[in-house]
């Protein structure tokens, strides 16, 4: 192993950690929202449905650039199949854990407490098996994503690290403005939308199966923002294109979050909603890594003990918030009139338990390698 000779960047720590918190009030914004879900209240709040719509738009974009940004950093100073080994490890361990812990008991909580599932007797061998495997894999989806980018970058990250620092790939050499980054992104939102609209036409069923998504379409999505946080780690400049705050991002940050929220509501597939959907989260993503990357730098790029705790504690209280979120919708939101109240109750009553689990966990060394994949001494 190579010798750290970098310092950390505590800002890229502190953001991914909050992107992953930010998982609680978006599936629990769901529940209130007018989006159908496993557990929904009796009538949808227009404010919590646009800030569910607001959450997703962008969160999943930032936080691939970071994963492939500290990925790349590793890469550089691991040997590569030691690399692998790592990498593998931190995110297929807690992967493969959470499913007979999590979102197997999970999937008999839909199907018992929930109408998620109420038709299951009545489905055929490959819509269970295509079924099943949508409720295993379930909120763990960017783990599985996380597995096959590492796998598919053990090749690329080889090609990034041989080429000199004076000898920039395209599309890489062009990405010298933000704007430039924005349009590179653009044509490949386009290649994207145009192979969604080729499947619709040719095979639409294929879009409902769930291997097929998880494995090719989320892959192949977030795999520009992978390899673009891997070449910011690469080029001082093309990070400083993220650090440096600009008020046209901000701007096009916003109106791009509204044109998300129409599409969503107001456009339908027959006037490529589906399509139009990659294309502005594509963008809204690039533009959203501007302004939390530089709000971040400004307000987060430093040690703190309280940061440092919420870093450690990130992924597994996302990993067990899921099934609280939906015990919280099944058994305690029908209870409960107001949509605003239901959502602050149900922020704290996640939290809370999800923090004390997390808690019991740090005591246990076999679980904490369970849910880390980090060897415990």
């Amino acid at each position: 192993m190579k010798k750290n000779t970098s310092e950390r960047e505590y800002f890229l720590d502190s953001i991914r950690a909050y992107l992953m918190l930010l998982g609680i009030p978006f599936h629990l914004s769901l529940i209130y929202s007018s989006h159908q879900w496993a557990v929904n209240s009796y009538t949808p709040s227009d404010t919590l449905t646009v800030l569910n719509d607001v959450i997703h738009a962008f969160r999943m974009q930032v936080f691939f650039v970071i994963s492939g940004y500290f990925s790349y950093m590793l890469y550089e100073r691991y040997e590569s199949h030691r690399w692998l080994k790592v990498r593998l490890e931190r995110v297929a361990i807690p992967l493969l854990t959470a499913f007979p812990l999590i979102t197997i008991p999970q999937f008999f909580l839909l199907k018992n407490f929930t109408d998620r599932l109420q038709d299951w007797d009545n489905f055929n061998l490959y819509e269970k098996i295509n079924v099943g495997i949508w409720e295993l894999v379930s909120h763990l989806w960017f783990l599985l994503t996380l597995c096959i980018l590492t796998c598919v970058s053990f090749f690329i990250f080889k090609k990034i690290k041989q080429i000199k620092k004076n000898r920039i790939p395209f599309p890489i050499s062009r990405m010298t403005t933000l704007g430039k980054v924005l349009f590179y992104i653009f044509i490949f939102s386009l290649f994207y939308a145009l192979l969604q609209r080729t499947i619709l036409i040719i095979d639409p069923d294929l879009l409902f199966n769930s291997l097929f998504n998880f494995v090719v379409l989320q892959s192949l999505f977030y795999l520009p923002f992978f390899v673009i946080g891997a070449y910011a780690f690469k080029y001082e400049w093309l990070k400083q294109l993220f650090l440096k705050p600009s008020p046209y991002a901000f701007v096009g940050s916003l109106l791009l979050l509204i044109a998300y929220v129409a599409n969503q509501h107001l456009n339908t597939k027959a006037y490529f909603s589906p399509e139009l959907d990659t294309i502005i989260t594509s963008l809204v993503g690039i533009l959203m890594v501007n302004v939390v990357f530089s709000s971040g730098h400004y307000l987060l790029n430093s040690h703190s003990v309280r940061v440092t705790y919420l870093v450690n504690a990130s992924l597994f209280v996302y990993l067990v918030h899921h099934p609280l979120t939906l015990i919280y919708g099944a058994f305690i939101t029908p209870r409960i009139s107001s949509n605003g109240l239901g959502f602050l109750l149900g922020l704290v009553f996640v939290f809370s338990i999800a923090f004390m689990l997390y808690e019991i966990h740090k005591r246990v060394p076999l679980l904490r390698f369970l849910f880390s994949g980090k060897p415990q001494h």
